[in-house]
């Protein structure tokens, strides 16, 4: 008896550690779903405002044009890093956080059958009990009961044994996966921010370098009825840089802006519920909204 409470101690073990596995791993994917979908919806506010910022420029004196134009090419260029960024969240940590409702199942199984033959042999061994109390003299049919508690005993024992394996190799698993996904995670917020900063960088010295008296003699020259012309600074070279990564294959900074949503779609996406629901790793994850 004391062999079937210890096997029962164990297997409560490896449920608790199935169990929350399934419980955090279901809520780090909802999170990073919801973290990753939030991102792509910053990407494309931050797109309207590259629209509007060239649609003013076209409004202004030479040097305020070139400036707006050349400084909305930069923020479309981050936006472009915040794509890739996107699409690796998608890759390398939701995806991976999904596809653990699969391990988990299958995980879960292996602790079903070891139930059952459990459960068998406290059947056999309380057969075994009854037949000792009610009919002590009857040695042929205690001797049948002990022989089936052997039996339940040695399959109890072998499926221990595999389930001790599985749930080890689970627990191993987890860990270095768990570790992996949040080092994939970390990469990737490090490597938008690294270039987002080289980006912002060249952005702030194109505003710097803005040159309001020129503007302000060409405005007032104008305002007089005399229309002078000088020469405003040229545009940034508009070539996306070599050290763009994650290849942006056949993207130049202002082909990879995306298409306006729908202005009522958006509104109601941003206005939806704080807390996103913990993704159920039992069935299918929402893919992240892009």
């Amino acid at each position: 008896m004391s062999i079937v409470l210890s096997r029962d101690s164990q297997v409560r073990v490896m449920e608790n550690t199935v169990t929350n596995a399934e419980k955090y791993f279901g809520q780090f994917c909802s999170l990073l779903a919801a973290y990753t979908r939030k991102t792509a919806r910053l990407r494309d506010k931050a797109d309207q405002l590259v629209r509007q910022l060239t649609d003013f420029a076209n409004t202004e004196n030479p040097e305020m044009r070139a400036t707006m134009r050349n400084f909305a090419e930069d923020l479309a260029k981050v936006q472009d890093y915040r794509q890739a960024e996107v699409e690796r969240l998608e890759t390398k940590v939701i995806c991976p956080l999904k596809l653990y409702g699969a391990h988990i199942k299958q995980t879960r199984a292996e602790i079903k059958k070891f139930k059952q033959v459990q459960k068998n042999e406290m059947k056999q061994l309380e057969k075994l009990e009854k037949l000792r109390q009610k009919s002590p003299s009857d040695r042929q049919m205690i001797s049948q009961a002990e022989t089936g508690v052997q039996r339940a005993s040695v399959d109890a024992s072998r499926i221990t044994h595999q389930l001790e394996e599985v749930i080890d190799t689970f627990q191993k698993q987890k860990l270095k996966d768990l570790q992996k996904i949040f080092s994939d995670f970390v990469t990737i917020e490090m490597v938008f921010h690294a270039k987002a900063v080289e980006v912002y960088s060249s952005a702030f010295q194109i505003l710097e370098s803005y040159d309001l008296e020129r503007d302000l003699e060409d405005f007032r020259t104008k305002m007089h009825g005399v229309y002078g012309r000088y020469d405003a600074r040229p545009f940034k070279d508009t070539t996306p840089s070599p050290a763009v990564p994650w290849a942006l294959t056949g993207q130049s900074t202002q082909t990879t802006i995306r298409s306006q949503r729908d202005e009522e779609e958006e509104e109601s996406t941003e206005h939806s519920a704080e807390e996103d629901p913990v993704e159920d790793l039992r069935g299918q994850g929402r893919a992240p909204q892009q």
